[in-house]
């Protein structure tokens, strides 16, 4: 009946404690990424759910894989990482949008790891990921920037000569510290253009 499955035993136990020791080491680090930094630090927690279960099946895969040929189980893994990211449906922001490459990442990186990576290499570089993590959030609002798109109706401000007339039309019409306007796009019709401006996170 074992042999169904591809081995002579029922419980490998070295390879069992291999992949439980892999897998409390992935999920401790998503939860201090996902938990204690996004989650408390975001008011909407409606990603919470598919940063974890992202992570989890990301590492589940990358753990399994690396016991077929090295070339097949790296090609399998990839595609089903990417594969996922390729065909979702949901246009997320880019913060959140580069939480799900955290996480993804975090599962790659603990599933991925062989005997050739030692555990302090291993607990550095999650320890790094999960310290630059939390720098970039809690550091001070004023050192942070945020992109805002919007539609604008003053054209002759857009114009080069009229920047600086342009960006304190947009400080005060929207409360924030404007650094910078893009134009995306402009609509002779409706006398408007597409922007996004550039300025202090103020949250």
């Amino acid at each position: 009946m074992t042999s169904l499955f591809g081995g002579s035993a029922l419980v490998n136990w070295p390879e069992l404690a291999s992949m439980v020791a892999r897998l409390t080491l992935d999920l401790c680090c998503s939860m201090v990424v996902i938990g204690a930094i996004y989650a408390r630090r975001h008011a909407s927690r409606e990603f919470v759910f598919t940063y974890y279960l992202f992570n989890l099946i990301t590492c589940v895969l990358c753990l399994l894989l690396r016991r077929v040929p090295t070339e097949l189980g790296f090609a399998l893994a990839l595609f089903g990482v990417f594969g996922i990211l390729r065909y979702r449906t949901e246009q997320i922001r880019i913060r959140e949008l580069t939480y799900l490459f955290i996480v993804i990442g975090i599962g790659l990186l603990n599933g991925v790891a062989d005997s050739n990576v030692s555990l302090a290499e291993l607990l550095l570089v999650n320890g790094v990921i999960i310290a630059m993590t939390a720098w970039q959030e809690v550091r001070p609002a004023h050192d942070r920037q945020k992109a805002t798109s919007m539609l604008y109706d003053q054209l002759p401000l857009l114009l080069p000569t009229n920047r600086s007339a342009l960006l304190t039309d947009l400080s005060a019409k929207t409360g924030f510290r404007v650094l910078w306007v893009e134009v995306v796009r402009i609509d002779l019709l409706r006398d408007c253009a597409e922007i996004t401006v550039f300025h202090h996170d103020e949250s």
